[in-house]
């Protein structure tokens, strides 16, 4: 008699993963790298003019040779007048040009030039008699045209962006009913604009011109005081640009698990 047989089978277990394992990682990496480039595209197109130069000049150049650094990222050049202490230089220059004129002695009391947060600030008062302006009216006198001949070609030489303010005091306009001091202020700014751009200052280069009337007082606790009424020239500082993103200056991305 024979013993019954035992018949054992054995199953294996089939592995769905092995022959796509790693297939997931690669579309993911790819996913994420299209996904970033998406952003920096976006970033680019909001970003400012030399910072677009600057990105463009990496792939152009990739090693570096020609990297644009420093203040020529604005695309002024050398000339860039970033600094307080080029400022506080600047300050000394246009003193010592202005010391040449014949009548400078007369008055040099109503010129302060200070470094300000803003930039360099150029304040030209007014005295009793209307030193650089007709009394009440916006019409220059010959030695507001001989400040600014003089001011303007050094100026004009520097690629900072340029304001001009204009302010009285605070007595009322005595002219005509519909011209006040709101008026008067924003003339004068203007007439102090145009002379400047007809003397060496680019027309790109004024970024605003605006009157003040008598709302910035220089000496608020006397409204009345001729040295109110001035023109204030602000050469201001130049922005940085902005700065290039992480994705950007590493140029590679974090690996994928």
């Amino acid at each position: 008699m024979v013993a019954d047989e035992q018949v054992i089978i054995v199953r294996k277990k089939a592995s769905h993963g092995g022959h796509h394992g790693g297939a997931w990682k690669v579309a993911y990496a790819d996913f994420v790298t299209a996904l970033m480039s998406l952003f920096i595209v976006m970033w680019l197109m909001n970003s400012s003019k030399p910072v677009q130069d600057a990105v463009g000049g990496y792939f152009r150049d990739p090693h570096g040779t020609g990297q644009k650094k420093g203040t020529q990222l604005n695309g002024a050049g050398d000339a860039a007048i970033q600094k307080k202490q080029d400022m506080a230089k600047l300050k000394d220059d246009l003193m010592k040009a202005m010391a040449k004129m014949a009548n400078y002695d007369k008055i040099k009391k109503l010129i302060e030039i200070t470094v300000t947060q803003e930039g360099l600030q150029i304040e030209l008062m007014e005295d009793p008699h209307g030193t650089f302006f007709e009394l009440g009216s916006a019409e220059p006198t010959p030695t507001l045209k001989n400040v600014l001949q003089i001011l303007a070609p050094e100026i004009g030489k520097l690629p900072n962006p340029l304001s001009i303010e204009g302010h009285t005091d605070s007595k009322p306009y005595s002219g005509q009913r519909a011209y006040g001091n709101w008026e008067l202020s924003t003339d004068r700014a203007n007439t102090a604009r145009r002379l400047m751009e007809s003397a060496g200052v680019g027309s790109k280069q004024v970024t605003q011109v605006r009157g003040f009337a008598d709302r910035k007082l220089r000496k608020p606790q006397q409204p009345e005081d001729a040295s109110n009424r001035r023109i204030t020239l602000i050469i201001q500082y130049i922005p940085a640009p902005d700065p290039l993103p992480a994705i950007v200056t590493k140029g590679a991305l974090p690996p994928v698990n």
